[in-house]
């Protein structure tokens, strides 16, 4: 990550030192987050242990898709810096289309192998709010994703709406995806799979866990995007 520390317009009003602390505290959530999300996907799948059975994939497919490629798709365009070594917006966008393409792909195999390990063992679909919210989670990513297609190609689709309207549209669509992933993610820690293993104090910090990135997110776009009132010196 970049050693200078990047202007975000959330520290307007605020004096020269007050600044560059407010600054340095954002790049060290900035930095929580990522490390955040790459622990959640390492844990969870170490405690799936993929390859004992067939709901052994689920839990590793769906953190790979949505802790860590999601997270670090939509960070990568924050205002901190990146820990990625990319200066041009081009090669930004480009792992994020990367980024995403791998959480629909993730997503996909793990919802193959949750439908398959249901159907073997004849268990009914859909019945807790893990499932339901993630068959909402998996339905809205496909629709973001088709709305970022139509960000790329406008020109060629002829859309009538502007370029800045739609990455609007998408960053919105984008965060309302997120927060759907991350409640999905929290409900599956209720489930009697995690709870058998993890129990006690150490389960509310898990539990916790997916709100921290997601925050960090909420903040990034919403800074980005959000009209701001401009400050009289």
């Amino acid at each position: 990550m970049p050693s200078d520390v990047a202007y975000s317009p959330a520290g307007e009003g605020l004096g020269m030192r007050d600044f560059w602390l407010y600054a340095w505290l954002r790049r060290a959530a900035l930095i929580a987050a990522h490390v955040t999300g790459l622990g959640l996907t390492v844990f969870i799948s170490v405690l799936s242990r993929p390859g004992t059975s067939l709901f052994s994939w689920h839990p590793m497919c769906m953190s790979v898709a949505y802790c860590l490629c999601m997270t670090e798709g939509i960070l990568l365009f924050s205002a901190e810096g990146t820990i990625f070594c990319f200066k041009s917006q081009k090669n930004k966008v480009r792992f994020h289309w990367l980024c995403q393409a791998l959480v629909l792909i993730a997503a996909a195999v793990g919802l193959s192998f949750i439908l398959a390990s249901k159907n073997v063992s004849e268990l009914p679909h859909l019945v807790s709010w893990h499932s339901l919210l993630g068959s909402c989670t998996l339905a809205a990513s496909l629709l973001q994703g088709s709305c970022g297609v139509c960000v790329i190609f406008h020109k060629q689709l002829r859309l009538s709406s502007s370029p800045a309207r739609l990455k609007l549209y998408h960053a919105t669509c984008g965060l309302v995806v997120y927060l759907l992933a991350t409640v999905t993610v929290v409900l599956a820690m209720f489930s009697d799979w995690f709870q058998a293993t993890v129990k006690g104090a150490a389960w509310w910090v898990f539990a916790m866990l997916p709100l921290f990135p997601a925050l960090v997110a909420m903040n990034q776009i919403t800074d980005a995007y959000l009209p701001r009132k401009k400050t009289s010196s």
